[in-house]
């Protein structure tokens, strides 16, 4: 072999071993990337179901049906069951 192959033999072996360091240093970062990206994935599901809880707590608080079974269970049933229990002991 002369020279001029040598060189060019050479020149492609470095740039063959800088091409796979390379692609190894950003297969590991990539690797990485993916577990955050998993982490991330995992947080956003557990603030989502948790975003449910809240908005069907506020619908029954702000709907007119909400309300009004907040205001029956609050006032009108405990009103009924005196009136049940008086009339119960009447009875008697």
């Amino acid at each position: 072999m002369n020279t001029a192959e040598w060189i060019i033999v050479v020149i492609l072996a470095v740039t063959l071993f800088i091409f796979l360091i390379v692609g190894i240093i950003l297969l590991v970062k990539l690797i990485g990337l993916t577990k955050d990206a998993k982490e991330v994935i995992v947080e956003g599901k557990d603030i989502a179901k948790n975003t449910n809880g809240i908005v069907s707590n506020v619908r029954g608080m702000t709907s007119i049906g909400g309300t009004v079974e907040m205001f029956v269970d609050k006032y009108i049933n405990p009103k009924l069951k005196d009136k049940i229990k008086e009339s119960k002991k009447e009875e008697k």
